[in-house]
């Protein structure tokens, strides 16, 4: 399957097929591609908790107004981000690189985030839907489905994962074999209104 077809024929699926088992080779395969997202200065701040625990998924489902999917799909992947991965050892980020490029970026990433949790907050938010979107595609190449979530309650969710208090969950994405199509797409609304060409 090409990128456009993927693309095009992704949807939000709700109802999945519970007998389903996706084998370890192919999480570990959608987990890998999803590592080849991009985050800005390689700080590669996502971290996937990959939800298989019967008793936790149905405590989350209890905390994401109940939608189904959390326990039904596949996999429930909760997409995290460590705020301080840009501290923690960055010369790892750059390890393979030419050291004059290593000796400019390292320097780089605590000048850009150090004393700004603003800007920590926006960049896990960035990277993370960056990722989501490459499990998403990734899947739908493999012939699985999948629907990106945030209708959940962040601090339950964060709680019941036992997040360390410098990450934060930003999304879930659940993955699995659909048994109902999505519904006809709502609308997309004119290119036109949409794109802008250089300035408002």
């Amino acid at each position: 399957m090409n990128v456009s077809t993927a693309i095009e024929t992704r949807r939000s699926i709700k109802a999945y097929d519970t007998e389903h088992k996706m084998t370890q080779a192919e999480i570990d395969q959608l987990l890998s591609l999803a590592m080849l997202s991009p985050t800005a200065f390689n700080i590669q701040n996502w971290r996937f908790v990959v939800v298989t625990d019967p008793v936790l998924r149905h405590q989350i489902r209890a905390v994401s107004w109940n939608q189904a999917q959390v326990q039904e799909a596949s996999l429930l992947i909760v997409l995290t981000a460590d705020l301080n991965a840009w501290a923690k050892q960055p010369e790892r980020y750059w390890q393979n690189a030419p050291k004059a490029a290593s000796d400019i970026l390292v320097p780089m990433i605590g000048h850009y985030y150090a004393n700004n949790a603003q800007v920590q907050r926006d960049e896990a938010m960035r990277s993370c839907g960056m990722a989501a979107m490459t499990i998403m595609l990734a899947a739908k190449e493999m012939g699985y489905d999948t629907c990106a979530m945030d209708g959940f309650d962040f601090d339950a969710v964060a709680k019941l994962l036992n997040l360390p208090e410098d990450h934060i969950p930003s999304m879930f994405v659940v993955v699995g074999k659909a048994v109902k199509e999505a519904q006809p797409r709502g609308g997309q609304l004119a290119m036109d209104e949409v794109v802008i060409q250089n300035k408002f």
